[in-house]
């Protein structure tokens, strides 16, 4: 049988399994909202749908594979307040679904490590949105359901080098602070490795194996380029949004054995150090 993903919400990390898909025959659909990107998308080997607008029916009658990017808002989940009922009437059709979700679930743990089974506290407006959306997901019945809950992503087009050498990169200081990483690449063979290994119901944490101070990351990133390490900031002194403050209102260490054990995956970038030496070296 012919493999069909549709990939709502194709972006970043969903270009990325296509990436690994295609190549292998599959046919692979994805929604944006605009025309232009829509035409950004073709170019790579995969059928746009523009949507919210289009009829996006067909498309999911010929799915065997769903993958929802989309991120939710104070309105709820986007895919499901739209087709909740069609998605419903597929369920049992379907392979494999696959959501993303964020480590932000976990909320706030003073820099201890989670994992899979640690209680869902999220303690900012956007982490408490992905749970309820996991768990909007969770009650659909007979839904081949696999969360991953992604860290920090970064890769081509995304990483500290540009803002290092545009010089508007900062090293802010907040005590006992750290974050866990990941480079698409590494989502990327994670989510096709659970379409190889389907188990509904699982969730997965998708990181490296290193939580790092951001500031650590930031210097690394300097000296690899050889330019001056950005100075140091007090968090207290720091100019920031309200979006960049809420990441550091959290720290924790997260546990990514799960990838390993039961999907086999070995990271192609295990800490920073690789995937920030991989991207220098491409350019």
């Amino acid at each position: 049988m012919d493999k069909t993903l549709l990939s709502f919400g194709h972006g970043y990390s969903a270009q990325a399994l296509a990436a690994v898909l295609i190549p292998q025959g599959w046919r692979v659909i994805g929604t944006t909202r605009t025309a232009e990107k829509a035409e950004a998308i073709a170019a790579t080997g995969v059928e746009p749908l523009v949507w919210p607008g289009g009829d996006v029916m067909p498309a999911l009658a010929e799915a065997t594979h769903v993958l929802i990017s989309a991120g939710p808002s104070a309105d709820g989940d986007p895919v499901l307040n739209e087709l909740r009922e069609a998605i419903a009437s597929k369920a049992t059709d379907l392979e494999w679904l696959g959501y993303l979700s964020t480590t932000g679930v976990y909320g706030d743990h003073a820099g201890d490590w989670v994992d899979e089974e640690t209680p869902l506290t999220p303690t900012t407006k956007r982490g408490q949105m992905r749970k309820d959306a996991e768990e909007a997901w969770r009650a659909i019945p007979g839904l081949p359901l696999h969360i991953f809950r992604l860290a920090g992503i970064y890769g081509p087009g995304r990483g500290p080098f540009e803002k290092v050498r545009q010089g508007t990169a900062r090293r802010i200081i907040k005590q006992g602070q750290v974050f866990s990483r990941t480079h698409v690449e590494d989502i990327a063979q994670v989510l096709a490795a659970s379409i190889a290994r389907p188990a509904p119901g699982t969730a997965y944490n998708v990181c490296d194996d290193d939580p790092a101070p951001p500031q650590e990351v930031i210097a690394h990133a300097a000296t690899l380029l050889g330019l001056p390490v950005p100075p140091a900031i007090p968090i207290e002194q720091a100019e920031m949004t309200p979006m960049a403050r809420s990441f550091y209102a959290e720290s924790k260490r997260v546990r990514n054995e799960r990838i390993k054990t039961a999907l086999g995956v070995r990271l192609r970038y295990p800490t920073y150090r690789e995937g920030l030496a991989a991207l220098l070296k491409d350019g």
